[in-house]
Formats: structure tokens, C-alpha cells, sequence
């Protein structure tokens, strides 16, 4: 049966057009110019969807939509309007319109938001998968991958103890979460969970933060402290911080377990000197290294599901995935991990008009997640870019120097895609890229040679 399409504007020559495309498209279309017809015909149980203006004369369909959404809760509309400003999108989202279509518009877009809209609805895979999501938001830790379940093991075995756990991980997989989870499992659940971040701490303030009067360690009695980020404290502060943990003055040392985490590994940075191997020992009591997102794509799934739930309990709207969605996501590295997948299901489940979240939604927000990506790494400027290729360098080479000729492989590798692109935007015009360049015509021949650049023209 074909769907069945209410369609409202007071342009009767825009209402003229619009039925022949709909009809040409195999809907059933019924046409009004006012919002009361539009209403009754909706409480009256008709249509499958709604395509209408905002102003009708003296009406505004805004007015009409919470009723319309009261009698028919799962009816689309989409909304045009030639009054195409923030003020009208937003007010057509907060009234619950599907979609939000400014004027003048291209009738294939049009066509396509409607065919999205009456598409968009879960089939009963997604429904269920959307169910078991439900519940596996409250959990603390999502994901059954094998990397996961060794994660869990030793948290289990660990939890009722006051042993100090050590959490390394990549940044956004979870840390906090671990430890919490640690915490809200043990005996000391009842106390406190304090965290504070030791990135960058100078000695004096460790003292103030952790040992003072109302330090972290005097809120943390009786529960856990959870020190973040303790491989970016800076030597003197590691001093200060070994010395502490070591005392044994109950005055200075409250009952509190300790929970540390770290992005980088610090048996590594302890073997290269620039961790103390104390401060080290004395947090490295039990160790968990909780996987990048990467190494349990099989948990991709799932934690988007419930990141989507957790999304709608915050107030943004109700959306669910289909399984491109799922798998589009999975052929992605997530360089910032599990956070970066949460916000990334936050942007689509605001900004998808459907209620399925498709491949092709989600292949938009991965190519704005790289575009920002690479203008940031183009904001640092070429010079600290050639800073960090040298830096990579002499600590590959470390503790040696590295191999003789430096000086002209970094040229080579600045110079060759130098004059290539050159080529390239010249079409191969010699003449013209020796002028780009700024160097000589025999130079740059000279160096196309020697550096066996091809340039098109039957070299």
C-alpha cells in the first residue's frame, strides 16, 4: 500500500507542484492551505507522514504540533519554511519535527528526506538490540572482547582487597571508570572516591593538594583516591610524592586505598629513567592495562548502543543503529578511543534527522572528526612539525647519534613532495614550477633527476 502523505501550504502553485512530484513517486497525497485542516485530518488517524509550511496566514503550525504528536506520537513531519533563520530550525526541533527543509529547496533533497522519514523507523533486530542496550548502559564497564574479560578477572579479584591498583591505559578507555568500578565494589564502597589529576603537580602543590589540612588524602578516609595521570608528573614532584607514600606517620597518611593511572607505561619510563623506580614499585602493586578501542572492535557495537541510550537519558533524541552503522564504525581505528566514540554518538543522535542511524550518517561524522583532526595538526605550523620528525629521529637513534647524512635526507623528504606538488599544479609545466619554486629552470631539471621524480611527459 502506498504511504500516504498530508500535505499543508498556502502556496497553491507549490501545493500543485509538490502533489505531482509526491504522486510521480508513488504516494498518495491530500493537500490543505491551513493548519486546522492539517490538524483535524492528523487526529483523525490520517497519513503516514506530514510535509508543511510554518505560517499559514495568521496560523503557525508550531502552534499545532505538540497536539498532533499527542494524538499520533510516531508520526514524522517534516517542516518547510521560507523564513529559513536559526530562530524557525531550532523551534521546529524543539516542537518535534523529523526534519526541518528552508526554502526554496531542491525537490530530489525533498524527496529524499521523505523517503528517509517514512524508512527510518527499527526493524525487530534493532528494537531488541535497542532493549539489551538499555540495560547494559548501567553497567560500569561495557564489552565482552577477550582483551575485556581479563580486565574483569583481575578486577574481581582485586576489588575486596586494599591492595594499590595501577590502571594504564591510552587516553579515553576508561580509566575513571575502572577505578570507580574498583571503588563501588569493595569494602570502602560505603566512603568516598576521590580523584585528582597529577598532571604537571609541582612538589609544594602535592603537598597542598594530598597532605594538606583539607587535602585530598583527609577526603578520601575511610574510601579510595584515585591519582590521575601520574606519568606526567614532573621529577621533583615524583620525589615529593615517593617520599609521602612512604611515610609511615598515620598524621600523614589517612586510611585511604589508592588507585593511579597513567596513559603511558611506566615500567617503561621507570627502565628510561624519567619515572622513579620507587614511586613506581610502590603504585605497581597490581597492574591492569586496559585495552585501546581497537584491539576489541567486536565491543564496537555494543558500546554505541548503550552510548546512544545514555544520549536519550541526557534529553537528546531517541536513535538507534542499523547494522552499516555498526559496521562502518568498526573499519575506524579510534585514535581517541572510547570517549571519541561516545561524543561521536552524541553528535549523531543530535544532528541524524532519522530515527536509525544509517552508514552514511555516521560516514559524516568520521570525515568531520578527520577534518578537525588534521586542521588541528596543521595549526601546530611547519616548523613544529619538522621538530617533531627530528625529535623522532635522535630517539629512535638514542643513546647513539644518528646515522651520518641527516642533513640531506630531511631535504630529500621536504624537497621531493616540494616539487612534485609543484608539477602537479602546473601540469607538468617546467617553466612554471621553476617560477613557483622561485629557482632556476636547469636547477629544478637537475633535481628532478636526481631525485627520479616522474613528471608525466614520457620520463
Amino acid at each position: 500500500m502506498s504511504a500516504r502523505i498530508l500535505l499543508a501550504d498556502d502556496d497553491a502553485s507549490l501545493r500543485f507542484v509538490l502533489s505531482q512530484a509526491l504522486g510521480k513517486e508513488g504516494y498518495n497525497v491530500r493537500a490543505t492551505g491551513n493548519v486546522a485542516t492539517l490538524s483535524k485530518w492528523v487526529r483523525e488517524g490520517e497519513g503516514d507522514l506530514v510535509l508543511s509550511d510554518v505560517y499559514m496566514g495568521d496560523e503557525c503550525v508550531f502552534d499545532a504540533l505538540p497536539s498532533m504528536r499527542i494524538a499520533r506520537p510516531n508520526l514524522p513531519v517534516i517542516v518547510m519554511s521560507a523564513q529559513s533563520t536559526v530562530s524557525t530550525a531550532l523551534s521546529a526541533a524543539g516542537a518535534g519535527a523529523y526534519d526541518y527543509v528552508p526554502k526554496p529547496f531542491d525537490l530530489d533533497d525533498l524527496m529524499a528526506a521523505v523517503r528517509r522519514a517514512l524508512t527510518g523507523g527499527p526493524d525487530a533486530k534493532t528494537r531488541a538490540q535497542g532493549a539489551k542496550a538499555e540495560k547494559e548502559e548501567k553497567l560500569p564497564l561495557i564489552g565482552r572482547a577477550p582483551a575485556m574479560q581479563e580486565v574483569y578477572r583481575v578486577m574481581a579479584r582485586v576489588a575486596g582487597t586494599d591492595l594499590t591498583v595501577l590502571v594504564e591505559g591510552e587516553s579515553g578507555t576508561g580509566k575513571e571508570r575502572v577505578a570507580r568500578a574498583i571503588h563501588d565494589h569493595s569494602r570502602r564502597a560505603s566512603g568516598p572516591f576521590v580523584i585528582v589529576s597529577l598532571a604537571g603537580a609541582a612538589p609544594a602543590q602535592i603537598d597542598r593538594e594530598l597532605f594538606g589540612p583539607d587535602g585530598k588524602f583527609q577526603q578520601a578516609r575511610n574510601g579510595t583516591l584515585f591519582l590521575e595521570d601520574v606519568d606526567e608528573l614532573p621529577s621533583d614532584a615524583q620525589t615529593r610524592l615517593a617520599g609521602l607514600l612512604h611515610s609511615d606517620d598515620p598524621n600523614e597518611r589517612p586510611n585511604v586505598r589508592l588507585i593511579a593511572a597513567a596513559q603511558r607505561s611506566l615500567s617503561s619510563l621507570a627502565r628510561q629513567g624519567s619515572f622513579r623506580q620507587d614511586l613506581f614499585y610502590r603504585l605497581n602493586v597490581v597492574s591492569i592495562r586496559l585495552p585501546p578501542l581497537r584491539e576489541r572492535l567486536e565491543d564496537v557495537g555494543d558500546l554505541a548502543r548503550a552510548f546512544l541510550v545514555r544520549a536519550k537519558r541526557e534529553g537528546l533524541p531517541d536513535k538507534q543503529l542499523d547494522s552499516s552503522a555498526i559496521e562502518r564504525l568498526k573499519a575506524y581505528d579510534f585514535p581517541g578511543n572510547v570517549r571519541e566514540l561516545e561524543n561521536l554518538l552524541r553528535r549523531a543522535a543530535a544532528l541524524s534527522p532519522a530515527s536509525v542511524i544509517t552508514a552514511r550518517e555516521i560516514g559524516n561524522e568520521l570525515g568531520n572528526a578527520a577534518k578537525e583532526q588534521a586542521a588541528e595538526e596543521s595549526g601546530e605550523g611547519f616548523e613544529a612539525a619538522v621538530s617533531r620528525r627530528l625529535a623522532s629521529e635522535f630517539a629512535a637513534a638514542s643513546p647513539d647519534l644518528p646515522e651520518a647524512g641527516l642533513y640531506d635526507r630531511l631535504l630529500a623528504e621536504v624537497e621531493r613532495p616540494l616539487i612534485e606538488q609543484a608539477l602537479h599544479a602546473t601540469r607538468g609545466n617546467q617553466i612554471r614550477a621553476a617560477a613557483v619554486l622561485g629557482i632556476n629552470r636547469n636547477t629544478l631539471r637537475k633535481k628532478i633527476q636526481t631525485l627520479g621524480i616522474k613528471t608525466g611527459r614520457g620520463d
